[in-house]
């Protein structure tokens, strides 16, 4: 069965969970909490957007990579890097549409969404459902 993220502002409180959550799903060796791959932008008068990769259907940032990086995993739908192909070119960051590739270093392959691997947990943290994985 696929699913899709869906995300509905009007529901978000801005508590940043899912950015927790994201974080301490993704650790980094001998750091512990990772970089999250949501974000939570404050739009004022209690107004918030959790913004996080589409996993677009013909994504920009797969068109972009020189090397084939990023790569759609077919059992979750997810757009993936591939870290041991990634030349750490950047070309994908500036090339999503929607600004949510993040450069995670100098030296260091980037960073997106990956939906947890099917199970994303930003969904699952959630207190108010703005973000949910649904059945398509």
């Amino acid at each position: 069965m696929k699913y899709r993220m869906r995300v509905t502002p009007q529901r978000c409180i801005g508590c940043r969970t899912c950015e927790l959550a994201c974080a301490f799903s993704h650790p980094v060796e001998g750091v512990g909490i990772g970089q999250s791959r949501v974000s939570t932008f404050d739009m004022g008068d209690d107004v918030f957007i959790p913004l996080l990769c589409l996993q677009c259907e013909d994504p920009a940032c797969v068109k972009a990579c020189p090397v084939e990086a990023l790569v759609r995993n077919e059992e979750t739908g997810a757009v993936e890097v591939v870290e041991e192909r990634c030349i750490k070119c950047l070309a994908c960051v500036p090339a999503c549409p929607f600004g949510n590739m993040y450069p995670a270093g100098l030296r260091e392959p980037v960073v997106k969404c990956d939906l947890c691997k099917g199970q994303p947990k930003c969904a699952l943290f959630c207190p108010t459902r703005a973000l949910e994985y649904l059945p398509v």
